[in-house]
């Protein structure tokens, strides 16, 4: 198995996949959202699925095997997630967690694959007549992992007497810049918006060099965070379209582009004129669903297919009837505080570098962070209105 292809790979379905989030959930508003959250559910999902349901979640995951996804995402946990803040890096967490019905055990198999190599929490639950009060413990899960950023990622009424399965991870992130911004020099100046107008907004600004490189049609800056003492390197990525209103285009040209960010990513430092980034905290939420239908799945929604997660006569009627996912992130003068959580809904169904570089952010403009030696993307998202929370 090669890791790194593997790594590749997800980061241009989580790419692809923000294209569609961004075109469809989020196109007049503030976004962020974590592709690699909604890809370790998906992911599970695929364990426990046969037939064509697996065929279906493997295609759209790249994968060439159930094997495959699930050492990608037990990789990921020991290479990517283990918390930095002891040793000055940034503070991570990352969980994965599973509810099931106390009617239906878990086959061997897929328990051991949720307990090894997805190291989830499991717990076995009575959906049938406390429906409410285990939307409610997952509510405070995603919480407490989250620091408190995520609050009910399942709303009102997405859990009831026919739900049999919950799956669900949660991702937090907090880290300071390698060179924080004196916010003494933040001022505010105009950010021009989508519809012609604009608003003063506050800008963070520097004098000293940045990595930034100019490319065709958008320029791309990179903001790395304090290291500790491993060799994993956080950084937060800005990719703004030279167009006022090319935010659209760009999004989808990264989409549609496979390894567009090594590609076009700045490797060296360089001298900058006039610098100006927006200070931005934004909560955005969806049901993902229909995202993900209009990505390419669609059998684990209708079809059942999920066969090999627990041992019932009714595993036939398995699918998938919701996924929810909310994330948060906000960007200041010390660095960046971001948490995502996603949870699927399992029920029976009704039978060239130039020498001197401007980076002004003052027009809606694409960000991501990503762990730089693996590659993998952990947040994704774009800014129409810095103001708007």
């Amino acid at each position: 198995m090669d890791l790194r292809k593997l790594i590749t790979d997800q980061t241009d379905v989580s790419l692809k996949l923000a294209h569609h989030v961004a075109s469809t959930e989020s196109s007049k508003t503030n976004s962020v959202f974590s592709p690699l959250s909604l890809h370790v559910v998906l992911s599970l999902i695929a364990a426990g699925s046969s037939g064509s349901t697996r065929d279906e979640l493997l295609s759209v995951l790249r994968s060439n095997s159930i094997d495959d996804l699930n050492k990608l995402s037990s990789e990921l946990v020991s290479l990517v997630f283990a918390d930095g803040s002891a040793a000055g890096g940034p503070k991570l967490s990352f969980a994965n967690g599973v509810w099931v019905d106390q009617t239906m055990p878990f086959k061997p198999e897929f328990k051991r694959v949720v307990d090894d190599l997805y190291k989830a929490a499991s717990s076995q639950v009575d959906f049938l007549n406390k429906a409410v009060e285990v939307a409610s413990e997952v509510n405070s899960w995603a919480e407490k992992q989250t620091s408190g950023l995520i609050k009910e990622l399942l709303p009102p009424g997405s859990v009831d007497r026919n739900t049999r399965l919950i799956f669900a991870n949660a991702l937090y992130f907090k880290g300071a810049w390698t060179e924080k911004f004196d916010a003494s020099k933040t001022k505010e100046d105009d950010f021009h918006l989508l519809g012609g107008t604009s608003v003063k907004v506050p800008y963070m600004t520097s004098k000293t060099k940045q990595f930034a490189r100019v490319c065709d049609g958008f320029k791309v800056l990179k903001l790395p965070y304090k290291q500790g003492e491993d060799k994993r390197q956080f950084s937060m990525y800005f990719l703004l379209p030279d167009q006022k209103d090319g935010l659209l285009g760009l999004s989808e040209k990264v989409g549609s582009t496979p390894g567009f960010l090594n590609q076009h990513a700045p490797y060296e430092k360089v001298e900058v004129g006039d610098f100006r980034v927006p200070r931005f905290k934004i909560s955005f939420g969806f049901e993902a669903s229909k995202v993900l239908k209009g990505f390419g799945i669609n059998s684990a929604f209708s079809e059942g297919g999920l066969t090999e997660m627990v041992d019932s006569p009714v595993d036939k009627n398995l699918v998938v009837s919701n996924i929810f996912h909310k994330s948060f992130i906000e960007v200041n003068e010390e660095g960046t505080e971001a948490a995502a959580a996603t949870a699927a809904v399992v029920m029976l169904r009704s039978i060239k570098l130039a020498p001197k570089v401007d980076f002004v952010a003052d027009h809606p403009f694409m960000y991501l962070i990503r762990e730089d030696m693996t590659g993998v993307v952990l947040f994704f998202g774009h800014v129409l209105n810095p103001l708007e929370n």
